[in-house]
């Protein structure tokens, strides 16, 4: 079976030294990985090569065995910030159907299989409560459940998250987790963050990028690997909610 995603012999600069550095990396096919590492390391940039936003300098990358720039039509992304000013005059609704934007026709307004697929991703992120509110009127975690559903709205075979949770308390992150649990039984998930000890318990390897990459089994993850990928002394600390 051919992986969702397979990168071989990677190497991306913007100057010089490069940002990634010969990189392979295989995820399959309904896996659920996390991708951590320091502020530079190049987590964000790998997300923007996949969904062929980038060029690499050199190497291969495949996404369900094609070009990134064919292959993104399965690829559903929530970026780090949302792209777009909190005050903007548009509903949840409204919202969640941009991510529909060139899976329908290009001229016109949206169909009925597109507000009903909207509404589907809204359920699915549990949000259809707020389908008419005014996006400049929800908490942290609503707005990432928005962009969520978003990009669940493209009918996604992938997920591409960048610190989905980096502006949310931690009930909220552990709800929104739950949710990307619940995904993965039918998405392939690649997840951005800095929460090792948090995300352990959700994703099925980390990979650890910093220019270079290695993986590892979530079971093999401690205080001495994190030192060194982090490059000064770090504590590894079991985060338990209430």
């Amino acid at each position: 079976m051919n992986p969702a995603i397979r990168i071989a012999n990677l190497t991306f600069r913007y100057a010089t030294p490069p940002v990634i550095d010969r990189v392979d990396l295989e995820v399959q096919k309904g896996e659920f990985l996390g991708l951590v590492g320091p502020n530079g390391g190049g987590k964000s940039t790998l997300l923007k090569i996949i969904l062929g936003l980038l060029e690499p300098e050199s190497g291969t990358v495949e996404v369900l065995g094609k070009p990134p720039r064919s292959g993104r039509e399965a690829i559903g992304y929530v970026p780090q910030f949302a792209a777009f000013r909190r005050d903007f005059p548009i509903s949840v609704e409204d919202t969640v159907l941009l991510g529909r934007l060139g899976k329908s026709g290009i001229m016109g307004p949206f169909g009925r299989r597109d507000r009903s697929i909207a509404r589907v991703a809204m359920n699915e992120a549990r949000i259809a409560d707020l389908a008419d509110r005014p996006i400049e009127t929800l908490s942290g975690g609503q707005l990432q459940r928005t962009l969520v559903a978003r990009a669940l709205a493209c009918e996604p075979e992938i997920l591409l998250l960048d610190e989905p949770t980096a502006n949310i308390d931690q009930r909220g992150e552990e709800d929104i987790f739950d949710l990307f649990e619940s995904l993965n039984k039918r998405l392939t998930i690649v997840l951005v963050s800095h929460d090792i000890a948090f995300i352990s318990k959700y994703v099925h390897r980390v990979a650890c990028l910093n220019q270079t990459l290695v993986c590892h089994r979530t079971e093999n993850i401690n205080g001495e690997l994190i030192s060194e990928l982090y490059g000064e002394p770090m504590r590894m600390i079991h985060h338990t909610h209430a």
